[in-house]
This record gives C-alpha cells, sequence and structure tokens, in this order.
C-alpha cells in the first residue's frame, strides 16, 4: 500500500513539475497569431501569406526574439469561411493567448473578426487592399486604401490610355461592392455618363465566364476605348483571365486592371494571351531595391524554392510585422494598448526603396505603382507616385463620408470623427456604406 501510494505521490508530482515548467515556457514566449485560409477558394493566396509570418517569425527568432522572449506563431485555418474566422480569431486571443494576429484577406472576413478583436481588446495587422470606410482602434491597415489604389488606377486609365467606357467587375461581397460605389461617384464627378459605366458581380469561386466576357466584349464594341477595372478575388481569377484568352479579348482592345491580381496568382496561369493586362498595388516583385532583393532572398531560401514569387500582401505583412517588432521594443511590453500607442509615427524601410510611415489613422504611407503583366509572370512598372500617399480611412467621394475623419492620437481618439459636428459619428467603426 506504501509502495503504491509513493508511486500516486511521485505522478501527482510529476505532472505538477510538467505543468510548470509549461507555463514557465508559455511565459518565456510571445504567441503570434496567423489566421488565414489555408483551404477553400481563398487559399489560393492566403496560404502564403501565412508562410509569410512563418518565415518572419523564424527571422526574428534568429535575432534573439522580441523582449528577450522567443516568438511562437498559432496558425489556424478559418478555411475560407468568414463565420469561421470570427470562432478562430477568438480561439486565438482567448484560448491561445496570442499577443498580436495577422491575418484575413477578403474583407468580409475581417469585418467577422472586428468586434472580437474590440471586445477583447487585442491587435489585428491587415495586409490586403480594401474599401476604407473603416477605422478601428484595434486594427492596423498596411494594405492599400482606395486613394493609394483604386482612384490611381482609374486616373492612369483615364489619363494615359484615354479610356471611356467602364466595365467595374468584381466578387459579390463588400470590398468590390464599396469599392464600386466610390469609383462609380469618382467617375460621375469626372463627367463619365451613366451609360458608360457597366457593373458586375459573381459569386466567390465563379468559373463561368464566358457569357460575362462575351458581354464586356460587346459593352466595348462602340467605338469608345473601353477598360475593366476589376475587384475579382480568389480563384475565380483563373477561369477569367483565360476567357479573356479564349475570347481574344487582348490588352490593347480592353485592358484588365486588376486589384487583386498579382504574381502569386499569375504564376499558376499560361501569362501569353494576359501580356499588357494591368495590375495596380503598392510594391511588385520587379522593384529594384536592396531591400526587396534581400526579401527574395530570404523567401525563396525559406519555402526552399528557388522558382517563388514574392506579392504585395506579403511586403505588406513585411511592413507590419517590422514596425510592430518596433513598437513592442519601444512601448516595452506586448500589452494592446501600449503597443497600439507607439505603433503611431513608427517607419521602417518598405521593399522599393522608400520608407513607410504609421500615421494617426491606422493607416500607412504607401507608394502608389501600375504594372503590366510581362509573359514571365512578372510586372513591369508603368507608372507610379513620386512619392508615398498617405492612407485615407474615408471616401471624398461618398456623401456619408467625406467629413469623416480618423485620428486615434488625444484630442480626438476617434474612427469617424465629423469635421463639421464635431463629434465622433457614434461609435469606433462605421460600417460601410
Amino acid at each position: 500500500m506504501k509502495s503504491y501510494l509513493r508511486k500516486i505521490s511521485f505522478i501527482v508530482c510529476a505532472a505538477g513539475l510538467l505543468l510548470l515548467s509549461q507555463v514557465a515556457a508559455a511565459a518565456n514566449t510571445i504567441k503570434v497569431g496567423v489566421l488565414h485560409s489555408l483551404s477553400g477558394t481563398m487559399a489560393i493566396s492566403e496560404t502564403t501569406l501565412k508562410d509569410t509570418m512563418l518565415m518572419l517569425v523564424e527571422e526574428q527568432n534568429k535575432k534573439g526574439g522580441l523582449l528577450g522572449k522567443k516568438l511562437e506563431a498559432v496558425v489556424v485555418d478559418p478555411a475560407s469561411n468568414w463565420p469561421l474566422f470570427a470562432e478562430k480569431a477568438r480561439e486565438l486571443i482567448s484560448k491561445n493567448k496570442v499577443d498580436v494576429t495577422f491575418g484575413c484577406w477578403t474583407s468580409v472576413s475581417r469585418k467577422s473578426v472586428l468586434p472580437v478583436f474590440e471586445e477583447l481588446n487585442s491587435l489585428l495587422f491587415y495586409p490586403v487592399q480594401y474599401e476604407g470606410e473603416e477605422s478601428s482602434k484595434n486594427v492596423f491597415y498596411t494594405g492599400a486604401a482606395p486613394n493609394q489604389q483604386a482612384i490611381p488606377a482609374v486616373n492612369y486609365l483615364m489619363n494615359d490610355l484615354e479610356v471611356k467606357r467602364w466595365v467595374l467587375a468584381g466578387t459579390d461581397y463588400v470590398y468590390p461592392r464599396t469599392t464600386n460605389k466610390i469609383l462609380k461617384a469618382y467617375l460621375l464627378a469626372k463627367g463619365v455618363k451613366e451609360s458608360d459605366i457597366m457593373i458586375n458581380y459573381t459569386p466567390f469561386g465563379h468559373s463561368d465566364w464566358q457569357s460575362i466576357v462575351a458581354d464586356i466584349k460587346k459593352f466595348g464594341s462602340t467605338g469608345k476605348k473601353t477598360a475593366v477595372v476589376s475587384t475579382i478575388n480568389g480563384d475565380a481569377n483563373i477561369p477569367f483571365y483565360k476567357e479573356l484568352g479564349n475570347q481574344g479579348v487582348s490588352a490593347e482592345d480592353i485592358p484588365v486592371v486588376a486589384f487583386s491580381v498579382g504574381e502569386e496568382e499569375l504564376s499558376g496561369l499560361d501569362t501569353g494571351p494576359l501580356v499588357g493586362h494591368l495590375a495596380a498595388w503598392n510594391y511588385f516583385m520587379s522593384v529594384e531595391s536592396e531591400e526587396n532583393e534581400a526579401f527574395i532572398n530570404t523567401w525563396r531560401k525559406f519555402i526552399k524554392d528557388d522558382k517563388r514569387v514574392t506579392n504585395d500582401p506579403m511586403e505588406a505583412h513585411y511592413i507590419g510585422f517590422n514596425m510592430w517588432v518596433k513598437a513592442v521594443e519601444k512601448a516595452g511590453t506586448t500589452d494592446t494598448d501600449a503597443v497600439a500607442k507607439a505603433m503611431i509615427g513608427i517607419t521602417t524601410p518598405n521593399l522599393t526603396g522608400s520608407v513607410a510611415v504609421m500615421n494617426q489613422n491606422h493607416h500607412l504611407s504607401k507608394p502608389v505603382l501600375i504594372g503590366e503583366i510581362q509573359d514571365d509572370g512578372q510586372f513591369e512598372t508603368v507608372w507610379q507616385t513620386p512619392d508615398t500617399v498617405i492612407g485615407d480611412a474615408w471616401s471624398d467621394f461618398l456623401p456619408g463620408s467625406k467629413n469623416l475623419v480618423s485620428s486615434w492620437m488625444a484630442p480626438i481618439l476617434c474612427g469617424n470623427y465629423n469635421v463639421k459636428t464635431g463629434k465622433c459619428a457614434g461609435s469606433e467603426v462605421l460600417a460601410a456604406q
């Protein structure tokens, strides 16, 4: 009996020591949440962003970690399922106790998780271009706002290519619909007739583009220069571009400028028929800079593939992660409020050779580049802004937004401050209009 009791006592002690060691290990680890779809329609775009975060965490650990602790990436798969994004975000924050999260691609996934990050007071770094009309104290928007992508792209088509008719084609969710609402208002203000604007939406994963491309060809056959402004997202881009090639729609006839097609998406396509079509981003892999060369080399070494490409959202994660590291070092803690305060004004080199700045509205200053698709799947920059552009959280072209500004610094501390009324408009985040 005594022997049995001693054995039980040993087991209990061993279990207690194991638990203590696990607690001690956790205390010496800073957890980084990675919230990207690894399956479903958005996996084509988001899996690479998961790998990018794993690379950045590994590289930081090689430098000694952060605040004397190792970083640990905690990866979950929300599977292109928008309600599941919210569940996985809550799991990361409440169960896994992450100190920060990098993730989401679509705006519907960001909208899904936003209440969770605000309720639990945790930080999200969002790396993809979006429709604007939002500014949360718990989100740092490292992708482009409309004035850093959509508006400059339309100006390029209008001024340099003399486009007169416009096809606004998008996936049917909040980002394309709000972006196209802004673009339609902008085009009408520029004197474009409503009859010269065609708007079309398709569901995620749409694959049958034959009739839609035929309609685009017909719309562009009136003798007026026509272009497609594409907010099509995810794997629907592959059959869309294939159908353009099948129906002989060349860039000379009807150029397409895309906001969600980068090097990663093109790597799965025969780009021959797509040469000359365009994309608007804040970074291209083909940009020549010391920072970009080093990033590409590090990426290919990490992924163990000399043919893997880089793209704009990867650069956004690179910028956001480096800013977060600097802010944590500045604050001396991973505490949400302290890091959020320290983030404002933080600068870090981007990959295009200039400097990214985090502004009071939680948006970056970024350059805007327009590139032509080449037959090797890369982009040749044909136009860019002479300097970086400050991201605008609220559009000047929507009646409900033009009087709103965002500042997360005193005395405003508001995501939607109305400059006419001098009031914060009811809540920190206003839903897209």
